[in-house]
């Protein structure tokens, strides 16, 4: 199946560029990835979100068909994880929309935010209003971190500044769900259930995964992990991988340490072994001597093929004998403080000059940054890496065929991930779904609520 031509003349409308600045702090991702190990595991995490966590309504509107509620509670990862969210984000703000007339029970779906969707607008006008007048259904709208009024000042419009800010994002969601589906509860709401479209998608995903009861779930035109969003997705062309790739090249932490706390290795991830000679007949364009290239293949047959080939993809040597391809070019600790005059490559990048070497060694570099995005992308996002939801037959996922944003090809599916789940196809790409179809993704919450009641008439 093709892509969506809209998919990819609508990207190329779209000038700003994402991560402008950078992988984000060493430290920062330190800790996610730490505290990814904890949210990753359900029963981990059972006591995280205290049953009665506190959560405020603030203002009351009423309508012909409803009430909207405005309201906030403190996001639990600051408690946490403290100091990892912005400032801005640390206050969670939420548009609770209520049917004045139930139909039958008084069912709630949240709704979580797709790319650029701000504040409440777009979700209350395209699926929360509707959803009252087609089914009385409420509607909870929780404003995503980094959007709205909980965007970090110096964040131009959606894209996020950051790649760390992605992961923190998600992590904040999966917590801040929680506290609304067990205040939900205590309020009397029934049947209760997720949905969200392209990034709201994925986020409700994963906030899924840590819920420890059955519970509706509809993710709309999103998939298995957003690493092929931002690898081979046409979102790829919008990140700034020049500035990933200096910071890369630069600072060691990111091959020495960063990658050692990545746990996932399902049979999508980046394959090591396989890439690894082409990785050692490729070492003469960096200008290593006959003895370093001997070094590291007696180093691969000593028994390290796997761990040498991980390295030379990610763009470290081999962890005994042999010279490290990285010092090279890495000039930079985990604190940032110089350990000795700069690689030829990095004043390079860093003055801005082209030396033989850099065009040399560059098209290497942008292979390895893609290799390391996509392996953190996975460590965060990919669904795998997460409990799989307590049942699958309540997951109806809707997927549009010719999605040029959310690539299927090369990664694992939810099917496989997460089997007895049903997947919907629409005819088209992304955009087109996303404006045209938001009838669909109703009728899909709609189905999914519907096959919860007769599965577990009694859980209220």
């Amino acid at each position: 199946m093709g892509v969506s031509r809209l998919d990819v003349f609508y990207r190329r409308l779209l000038l700003t560029k994402l991560f402008i600045g950078g992988w984000g702090k060493p430290e920062d991702l330190k800790r996610i990835f730490e505290f990814r190990k904890i949210i990753g595991d359900r029963e981990r995490c059972r006591s995280l979100v205290p049953e009665d966590y506190p959560v405020n309504i603030n203002k009351t509107e009423e309508h012909i068909d409803c009430h909207i509620h405005d309201g906030f509670f403190i996001s639990p990862l600051e408690h946490l994880v403290p100091g990892i969210l912005p400032a801005e984000a640390v206050k969670a703000r939420f548009q609770f929309i209520v049917p004045k007339r139930w139909q039958k029970n008084r069912p709630v779906c949240i709704h979580l935010a797709g790319t650029g969707d701000h504040s409440f607008w777009r979700r209350r006008t395209l699926m929360a209003r509707p959803m009252i007048k087609e089914a009385g259904m409420a509607s909870l709208l929780l404003e995503n971190p980094y959007y709205g009024y909980r965007k970090p000042k110096d964040q131009l419009r959606s894209s996020l500044k950051n790649v760390s800010d992605l992961f923190v994002m998600g992590g904040a969601l999966i917590l801040e769900s929680t506290v609304l589906l067990r205040w939900l509860e205590r309020e009397g709401y029934w049947p209760l259930g997720m949905t969200g479209i392209s990034m709201g998608g994925y986020m409700a995903s994963l906030a899924v995964t840590n819920w420890p009861k059955p519970i509706p779930l509809i993710p709309c035109l999103s998939w298995s992990t957003a690493s092929s969003v931002f690898t081979t997705g046409v979102l790829s062309k919008a990140v700034k991988w020049t500035e990933l790739e200096k910071q890369y090249a630069i600072n060691s932490v990111y091959e020495e340490e960063i990658i050692k706390l990545l746990d996932y290795c399902g049979a999508d991830s980046f394959k090591m072994g396989p890439d690894f000679s082409k990785n050692v007949d490729s070492l003469h364009l960096l200008g290593l001597s006959g003895d370093v290239r001997a070094s590291l293949g007696q180093n691969s047959k000593a028994g390290g093929e796997a761990e040498a080939g991980r390295s030379l993809l990610i763009g470290a040597g081999p962890k005994e004998g042999g010279a490290r391809v990285d010092q090279l070019f890495s000039s930079g600790n985990s604190n940032g403080r110089s350990l000795g005059r700069p690689s030829l490559y990095a004043n390079s990048i860093l003055h801005g000059k082209k030396t033989d070497f850099a065009k040399c060694y560059r098209p290497s570099l942008h292979r390895e940054s893609i290799s390391f995005m996509k392996a953190v992308m996975d460590e965060c996002t990919h669904m795998a890496n997460f409990s799989v939801p307590v049942d699958t037959s309540l997951i109806v996922v809707v997927q549009a065929k010719e999605d040029a944003y959310i690539p299927r090809t090369g990664v694992l599916s939810l099917q496989e991930i997460w089997p007895g789940c049903e997947v919907r196809y629409l005819n088209g790409g992304h955009i087109s779904a996303y404006l045209f179809k938001q009838n669909v993704f109703r009728r899909a919450i709609y189905d999914t609520f519907e096959r919860f009641c007769l599965k577990y008439p009694n859980m209220h």
